[in-house]
């Protein structure tokens, strides 16, 4: 499948910045069309001071709201037009309880969605509850922008992080337009000794389809040690220059991974390089 639509979630956060410089560098490369979504969220006041409240003076912060959306669609448009890429920008009035439905709604129109990281010190990025119910819910590949940015456009060293599991199929095949693009792919196993199966290498049935893909395809299997799973990627992340980290999301139940911990929280709070994620 080829990348043609992207939808692109905006928002006042400065590190929406690199999300919008990501998505048309992407667009740029594969001829696509960039869609920019700001939701316009209704202003948030307790029940109990609305009837104290004059009716203009709401109206009034609705289109304040709406105009701050107004005017980041439009910066959006013009770097759009700059980079000669397709592009438009909507401006999207939206209760917060329904943000995440109104987005991944979206987004099961389009090729790839584009998410920021959520930064805890900054309270106008991403929400981490928002990225999570989103990819939940989208169907849709989710390509996150860390809050600290990123060095080079994503796609030329790729990993994936390969479980085996429904989830990591799922975010392998939604990848397959970096992937077979990609300079090289590295397929990490972590503790992958024990889920090999009729005695192949692990990972081997996989890096054998990658390959006729054309994906230049290098299986690596560790050990995770004294490491948890998560550290263990983030780590090879660094040690081999990878750009952008490939892996499905939630294997187990989210309740589970809040309860227990798990890899796709920890990496959605600690990743270092861009992550694409599929359910």
């Amino acid at each position: 499948m080829a990348i043609k639509d992207i939808l692109l979630h905006l928002d006042q956060s400065p590190s929406c910045g690199d999300r919008i410089r990501l998505s048309l560098e992407l667009a740029s490369v594969r001829d696509a069309h960039v869609t920019g979504i700001y939701p316009a969220l209704e202003p948030q006041w307790p029940v109990e001071l609305h009837s104290h409240m004059a009716a203009e003076v709401l109206d009034q912060q609705r289109q304040d709201i709406r105009e701050a959306g107004q005017a980041k669609v439009q910066g959006f448009a013009g770097e759009a037009l700059e980079a000669n890429v397709s592009a438009e920008g909507l401006v999207v009035p939206c209760q917060e309880g329904a943000l995440a439905a109104a987005l991944a709604r979206h987004a099961r129109c389009a090729d790839l969605l584009v998410l920021g990281q959520s930064d805890p010190d900054d309270p106008l990025s991403t929400p981490s509850h928002l990225v999570e119910s989103v990819i939940m819910a989208s169907g849709c590949p989710t390509l996150l922008v860390p809050y600290i940015g990123y060095r080079e456009t994503p796609g030329e060293r790729v990993m994936v992080a390969w479980d085996g599991g429904r989830e990591s199929a799922r975010a392998v095949t939604d990848a397959l337009p970096f992937l077979s693009a990609a300079e090289s792919v590295i397929l990490l196993l972590v503790d992958g000794k024990s889920k090999a199966a009729n005695g192949e290498e692990p990972g081997s049935d996989l890096a054998r389809h990658l390959a006729r893909h054309g994906c230049r395809v290098e299986v690596q299997s560790v050990e995770s040690g004294n490491l948890s799973i998560g550290d263990t990627i983030l780590s090879r992340l660094a040690d081999q220059a990878v750009d952008l980290l490939v892996m499905g999301a939630y294997g187990h139940s989210r309740l589970r991974e809040l309860v227990l911990g798990g890899v796709t929280r920890h990496i959605l709070g600690h990743m270092t390089v861009p992550v694409l994620m599929s359910h």
